[in-house]
């Protein structure tokens, strides 16, 4: 889909890391004229993982066929995918920071990210780190209103079971 203002595409790249994806990623884009408007990127154990959105006077195919040469020798793998600009998906909740630290277990991103999505709750950017036995978890989540005080009641329980702590706090315009 393109349109006066071109298509918004979702463009993921993964793979090992190597000095120099962001640029070679960014320099194609911008050679096809595609404006980039939210991006996120990070390196996990030695491997690089970027999402990104941009509008592009081109299909996804296009752009995705100007991103070839970076997936060229197997190591890193390219997709581009047509988003279509709906917004109707955001839940226009009011922006809280939740934070889980304590010891490594099996299942505390799984527990506490369930209790959110129960309290209608959508969790818009999320990462975890485990130092040693140490795990730490950070996330932004957009909370419907009148449910925070809730919600950290039922995140006190099961930070309980789980044996973590867990603080939930609105975000301020700095963590944004």
């Amino acid at each position: 889909m393109t349109d006066v203002h071109g298509a918004e595409l979702a463009v993921t790249v993964i793979g090992p890391d190597r000095t120099g994806i962001v640029a070679d990623v960014a320099e194609a884009l911008a050679t096809l004229g595609a404006n980039l408007t939210d991006s996120t990127m990070t390196r996990l154990r030695g491997h690089f993982a970027m999402t990104l959105i941009c509008t592009a006077p081109a299909s996804a195919t296009e752009v995705e066929h100007a991103l070839l040469p970076l997936s060229a020798d197997g190591q890193l793998l390219v997709t581009v995918r047509d988003v279509g600009g709906d917004e109707a998906a955001h839940n226009g909740g009011l922006p809280y920071l939740l934070s889980v630290h304590g010891a490594d277990r099996l299942g505390i991103v799984a527990a506490v990210t369930r209790v959110v999505a129960e309290a209608g709750g959508n969790v818009t950017d999320l990462s975890t780190r485990l130092v040693g036995p140490l795990y730490l978890l950070v996330a932004e989540v957009d909370l419907p209103e009148g449910v925070p005080g809730e919600l950290a009641k039922r995140l006190a329980h099961v930070a309980e079971e789980l044996g973590v702590e867990v603080n939930l706090r609105p975000a301020g315009a700095d963590v944004l």
